[in-house]
């Protein structure tokens, strides 16, 4: 099987602007890609290569993080071309909204954020951001990586990341195919950024050991793993995945001392920007072996394998 992915060369025309990455993480490790621009002018959604990492008139690109403790412990939004400051917000509360609590956010989905133009019609914006976070103020100059502020929950968010919007006059434009000519098998290897970054159609985001199936909640948080878990508790391995269609396979299974524990595959029957599948086994009446166990996940549309994941536990 081969891993399905898009890898975008950095090649922009005369005239656009060269972006770096805005924002202080490493992709497919401890940041991904969850949504690009929607390119489908009517009411469906498609992205730049004709896939799903997008949604019905979505305007940018989101970098998403694995968790509500990475956003906690602070990720940089940092500025993805040198330009003056055009217009700030900070003061929202960061509140995701699907929480009961939410505020309304008619008209400021972008949350506390930040507007850079960078001359000729250019212009970037960061949404999203951690109140109290944003460093800088309308008039100052920016340089390449300069900190804008840091990941928050503020507006129109249902999960921890940076939404950034690029306009040219006014117009939006999607950084991983700015002419905007789409080719669905062959995408463009014009793009606005400066180094070449890889599109996974779709990832695991996390993977981890319960001794039950876990909230979908604490998952997201960052809280659901297990490091060491009882011979006597049950054993659980979960994954946390983005990009999840119709059809696509998650086989999960766990290994111990004495050999396979379980394998099992799921079969997805909807489309999903974020889910999470759980699978094991009850303990034994006199308990599991004591060791190492492992879990292994992997992600699989058709004859390609998405991604692959493992986790490990100690059980004593």
């Amino acid at each position: 099987m081969a891993t399905l992915l898009t890898s975008l060369a950095a090649t922009s025309a005369a005239g656009d602007i060269p972006l770096a990455l805005p924002i202080d993480c490493t992709l497919g490790d401890t940041c991904h890609i969850q949504q690009t621009v929607d390119h489908d002018p009517t009411s469906g959604a498609s992205d730049f290569s004709c896939g799903l990492l997008t949604y019905d008139g979505h305007k940018g690109t989101d970098f998403a993080l694995p968790s509500l403790a990475a956003q906690a412990a602070g990720v940089n939004v940092v500025a993805a071309a040198p330009g003056t400051v055009h217009g700030v917000r900070d003061g929202m509360a960061d509140i995701l909204q699907i929480s009961p609590n939410a505020p309304d956010v008619t008209e400021k989905e972008c949350g506390n954020g930040v507007v850079v133009s960078h001359g000729n019609g250019w212009e970037t914006q960061y949404c999203h951001l951690a109140n109290g976070s944003v460093a800088v103020e309308t008039g100052d100059t920016v340089a390449i990586g300069t900190v804008l502020g840091q990941v928050g929950l503020s507006g129109q968010t249902q999960f921890p990341h940076l939404h950034l919007s690029v306009r040219h006059n006014g117009n939006v434009v999607d950084p991983f195919d700015p002419d905007g000519a789409i080719t669905c098998d062959a995408p463009s290897d014009n793009t606005l950024w400066s180094d070449a970054i890889d599109v996974p159609a779709g990832g695991i985001i996390t993977a981890g050991f319960a001794p039950a199936i876990p909230e979908y909640a604490d998952v997201k948080a960052g809280t659901a793993n297990a490091g060491t878990l009882r011979r006597s508790d049950n054993l659980v391995v979960w994954g946390y995945i983005f990009g999840g269609q119709i059809g696509d396979e998650i086989t999960l299974t766990i290994n111990g001392p004495d050999g396979e524990v379980i394998d099992q595959t799921v079969l997805l029957d909807r489309n999903q920007s974020q889910l999470f599948r759980a699978t094991g086994r009850k303990a034994p009446r006199t308990g599991w072996p004591s060791g190492a166990y492992t879990g292994s996940i992997a992600f699989i549309r058709g004859d390609d394998i998405l991604d692959t994941a493992t986790a490990a536990v100690s059980l004593h």
